[in-house]
């Protein structure tokens, strides 16, 4: 079944953040490359990140490329033909994981936006000063390596704005890869400060698009979204906020706690089809979504 039948028919669960799960294993993620340094050094943690998911109930495992690019490896040494081989491995490690457990799984290939590759946080403000036609440039080689591993879709993820949205969307239409979009928010607002009425707008003429929402905001920021770009786009509403939790940037701590991530996420299951977590959301918390979206 492809996926977006599969959302067609009912809310599917999607995973939690893969830096929360590599983490709770112990692993060091204190550099640029982020998680993505585990296909290079480390492919089999990846790999039992994602299996944990799916045990925990995930029926979409979304891949380790999200901070993967080749302006990023390049910076390590590593070579167009190394990158384009650890991108497509990305798609395997989730593929090979969805083998050890029953029942059908989809594998998202992650399309981050550019500033997740700077490490300095642009990816949450937008705006980078690059033209669409750089962006474009940027995104497209990313995509195309990623899109022929074969995953069943693209999850073109934490968007800051319209800006960049567009730029990939440019990559994809008319190529007939499925991909679903979302981005970043505070309020009703992207974190470059757009309408999000505007920034839902842009998939009206690319069919490629599956679903559009959400992800790694604050979980009161979801339920106003997943509103607008149903309304917006008559679309199915992907949502994967953060678990609640703050990160205090002086402290380089987090603060608070995701108790009420999962019930929360079951109200938001009566308007979107793709249901999940982001950033401090592990394997734990997916599972305690599953059992709320049962009962």
């Amino acid at each position: 079944m492809e996926l977006a039948e599969a959302v067609a028919r009912g809310v599917v669960v999607l995973d939690g953040g893969m830096s929360t799960a590599l983490e709770i294993a112990g692993h060091d993620l204190s550099d640029e490359l982020w998680s993505a340094r585990l296909l290079l050094t480390d492919p089999d943690a990846v790999r039992a990140a994602h299996l944990a998911y799916y045990q925990a109930g995930a029926q979409v495992a979304i891949t380790a490329s999200y901070q993967a690019s080749f302006s990023g490896f390049a910076r390590r040494g590593i070579g167009e033909d190394e990158t384009a081989r650890l991108l497509r491995s990305s798609v395997a490690l989730a593929r090979s994981a969805a083998s050890d457990v029953d029942g059908q799984r989809w594998v998202a290939a992650s399309v981050g936006p550019y500033g997740a590759v700077l490490a300095d946080g642009s990816e949450y403000r937008g705006r980078y000063g690059l033209s669409r036609r750089e962006l474009v440039a940027f995104h497209r080689p990313r995509v195309e390596t990623l899109w022929s591993a074969a995953p069943d879709v693209l999850a073109v993820e934490t968007i800051p704005d319209a800006d960049e949205a567009e730029a990939v969307l440019d990559v994809v239409r008319g190529s007939g890869v499925p991909m679903w979009l979302s981005y970043s928010v505070r309020g009703d607002r992207t974190c470059a400060g757009q309408p999000l009425e505007d920034v839902f707008a842009v998939v009206s003429d690319v069919d490629e698009v599956i679903a559009v929402g959400v992800n790694c905001c604050a979980p009161e920021d979801v339920a106003e979204a997943v509103a607008v770009a149903r309304r917006v786009t008559g679309l199915p509403v992907v949502a994967y906020p953060n678990s609640g939790e703050t990160w205090d940037a002086r402290g380089r701590s987090w603060t608070g706690d995701g108790t009420g991530f999962a019930a929360s996420a079951g109200r938001w299951a009566e308007g979107a089809g793709l249901v999940g977590g982001c950033c401090r959301t592990g394997p734990g918390m997916i599972a305690e979504l599953v059992r709320e979206l049962e009962s």
